[in-house]
């Protein structure tokens, strides 16, 4: 049964509708999805863990990934077996195995290549199914191949975003408050700090007014709610591209929201306060703007960097949709 499911998913790849000349796949994330499918068939793991998966390497790699190819690059050594003598990116089925690798052919020619878009993914879906395919084995799994809770809530948060848009091509941006409301802001990321010790400033603030709708700017899973001393009543959204959005200093919460929910550009989180610098309920210290940080995780550590490039990106882009 295996055998025909793996048959009947390759002549998919090589057939004209699933071609990646067919006009339809000029878009490279359509190239990826299809791949992504036609694993499913293959392994069972649902296509938005794959490009979960896909999507979380792609952002942690030292030099950018292709935008036409799968990211995903399982280490040599595990994919040919510690033990092999012959370390080389393309072996034959037989060789990898016999010395307990990873790899794997997903596309039919015999050669197991940790360079190949269809071996790499059947690879990792055949690994994963070892677990099984259910939520929770999944997450198991990847946490045997990635060791870090962190990289697997970042997976597993993006696979439901995808899982819940049906698409792996998510790429719009908003501005955090509508335009239409007064605000005001600079690049004052770095500035110094003083509330709890000398610190620098993490994010832009931007100031408005108490009340004024505080926006999720990209597409992502609300991974953080509650109170902070130094943030007041706070939100953090991880988005599809391993970047935490932190929204502080609210005055209160859009009713309904909570850890764990989906969101995406333009949905209503929270409103501009002035709360923080103190214990739950502390508010007033300073005049109410919202600060809006950004924090970058590379597989290894995660670091502030200065948002204000990104949102004067995103105003302009949020009041080109609004002219037209």
């Amino acid at each position: 049964m295996l055998k025909l499911i793996k048959l009947v998913a390759l002549l998919c790849l090589l057939s004209p509708s699933f071609t990646y000349a067919n006009e339809k796949e000029n878009n490279p994330a359509e190239q990826r999805m299809t791949l992504f499918k036609s694993m499913e068939a293959l392994t069972q793991i649902p296509w938005f863990y794959l490009a979960a998966i896909d999507q979380y390497e792609r952002h942690i790699q030292k030099e950018p990934a292709s935008k036409e190819n799968i990211a995903i690059t399982i280490p040599r050594e595990q994919w040919n077996g510690a033990s092999n003598p012959n370390q080389k990116d393309a072996l034959t089925v037989e060789e990898v195995t016999l010395f307990n690798g990873i790899g794997a052919d997903g596309n039919g020619d015999g050669i197991a290549d940790r360079t190949n878009d269809q071996d790499i993914l059947y690879a990792m879906g055949s690994w994963i199914g070892k677990y099984g395919n259910t939520h929770q084995d999944i997450k198991i799994a990847l946490w045997h191949y990635y060791q870090r809770d962190l990289s697997v809530q970042t997976i597993m948060n993006t696979a439901k975003v995808f899982d819940t848009y049906n698409s792996n091509e998510l790429n719009d941006h908003i501005f955090p408050v509508p335009l239409f409301h007064n605000y005001s802001y600079k690049n004052t990321w770095g500035d110094p700090r003083g509330f709890g010790g000398r610190r620098i400033h993490e994010g832009t603030d931007i100031f408005a007014n108490y009340g004024v709708p505080v926006r999720a700017t990209s597409y992502g899973v609300v991974e953080m709610k509650g109170w902070n001393k130094f943030g007041g009543w706070r939100i953090g959204v991880r988005d599809i591209n391993n970047i935490y959005h932190y929204f502080a200093h609210l005055n209160g919460f859009e009713k309904g929201v909570k850890v764990g929910q989906v969101v995406k550009p333009g949905d209503v989180i929270g409103y501009v306060g002035a709360s923080g610098y103190g214990p739950p309920g502390t508010s007033g210290k300073f005049p109410p703007h919202l600060h809006y940080g950004m924090y970058k995780d590379n597989g290894y550590s995660e670091w502030s960097f200065d948002p204000y490039p990104s949102l004067k990106q995103w105003e302009r882009e949020t009041r080109k949709q609004k002219n037209k």
